[in-house]
C-alpha cells in the first residue's frame, strides 16, 4: 500500500513538473489531487470537443456588469480586447489609456464622482487553484487571482463548477470585501479527468517481485548480447552462466535427499 502511494505521488510530481516546464503560464490552471484511490486531473485551459480553448473565453475576456460596477477577467491568461475595450481612468498598471485591460487578467471599473475609475484586481501569474470541496473533488475548482496595488490589495475568486452540458455564466458578481470580488462559472473544463487506482493492487511484495523479474531479464539480455557479439559464442551457450542455471534442479534434488535421513532420525527418536 505504502509503495503504491509513493509511486502515485511520484507520478503526480513528475506530471506537474512536466506541465510547468513545458508551459509555465498555462500550468497555473492545472491541478492534480489524490482522493480515495483516484487521481483527479484538472486542466482548465486544455481543449474540449466544444471548447478549443478550454475555460478561456474565446472573446478574449469575460464581462460582468452589476449596478455601477463592471468587471472584465480572463482565466489562466491575460485579457485581449479586439473590440470595445474598457474606458476608464487610472488604468496605468493594466495597459494604460491606449491598451487598457491588456496587461492584467482582471479589471474592475467603478463609477465614482462622475467618472469610471479602473482598478486592477488580478494577474495571471498570481493565479491559485484549489478544490471547491476537498471531500468532493468532482464538483470543480476555485480559481483565485490577486493584485497588490499602491493604495489597496484586490482579488477575484471564480468558482468553476463541473458542468458537462455546457457553459453557464458568469452572470452574477459578489463584493466580498473592500476590493475583493467573487463570481460563479459552470463549464465542462471544470470537470476532472479521473484515473482509478484500485486498492486490491499487487502490494509491496508483488511490486518487488516485478522489479526483480525485470532486473533478471535485463541481466540475461545484456549478457546474451555481450557473449554473442563480443565473444562470438553461438548456440545455447550464449546464455550467461548456463551451467549454473542447468544445475539448479540437481542442487534442489540433492538438498532434498540430504534432509530425508535427518527427518528419519528424528522420527525414530520419537518412536
Amino acid at each position: 500500500m505504502a509503495i503504491r502511494d509513493d509511486f502515485l505521488k511520484l507520478v503526480l510530481f513528475l506530471t506537474i513538473l512536466h506541465r510547468v516546464e513545458s508551459n509555465p503560464i498555462s500550468a497555473v490552471c492545472d491541478l492534480s489531487v489524490l482522493h480515495d484511490n483516484k487521481l483527479y486531473n484538472f486542466s482548465l485551459d486544455s481543449p474540449t470537443p466544444n471548447h478549443p480553448h478550454g475555460v478561456l473565453s474565446e472573446d478574449g475576456f469575460y464581462k460582468i456588469a452589476v449596478n455601477k460596477t463592471v468587471l472584465w477577467f480572463q482565466l489562466c491568461d491575460g485579457m485581449i480586447f479586439n473590440h470595445n475595450p474598457p474606458r476608464c481612468f487610472d488604468c496605468l498598471d493594466c495597459g494604460g489609456p491606449s491598451r487598457c485591460g491588456m496587461e492584467c487578467s482582471a479589471l474592475a471599473s467603478n463609477y465614482l464622482g462622475g467618472y469610471n475609475v479602473c482598478t486592477t484586481i488580478g494577474r495571471a501569474w498570481s493565479t491559485q487553484i484549489s478544490l471547491i470541496d476537498k471531500e468532493k473533488p468532482q464538483m470543480g475548482v476555485a480559481v483565485k487571482m490577486s493584485s497588490n496595488g499602491l493604495k489597496v490589495n484586490c482579488s477575484l475568486s471564480i468558482t468553476v463548477y463541473c458542468d458537462a452540458n455546457g457553459v453557464q455564466g458568469p452572470d452574477s458578481l459578489a463584493d466580498t470585501g473592500t476590493c475583493d470580488y467573487a463570481a460563479v462559472l459552470r463549464h465542462p473544463s471544470g470537470c476532472a479527468k479521473i484515473i482509478s487506482v484500485h486498492g486490491s493492487g499487487w502490494g509491496w511484495l508483488g511490486t518487488l517481485g516485478l522489479i526483480l523479474l525485470c532486473l533478471f531479464g535485463g541481466y540475461l539480455l545484456a549478457g546474451t548480447v555481450y557473449r554473442f557479439f563480443a565473444l562470438g559464442i553461438r548456440g545455447i551457450e550464449v546464455i550467461p552462466n548456463l551451467e549454473f542455471w542447468l544445475s539448479i534442479p540437481h542442487r534442489t534434488q540433492r538438498l532434498g535427499k540430504v534432509q530425508e535421513p535427518h527427518l528419519g532420525t528424528i522420527a525414530l527418536g520419537k518412536s
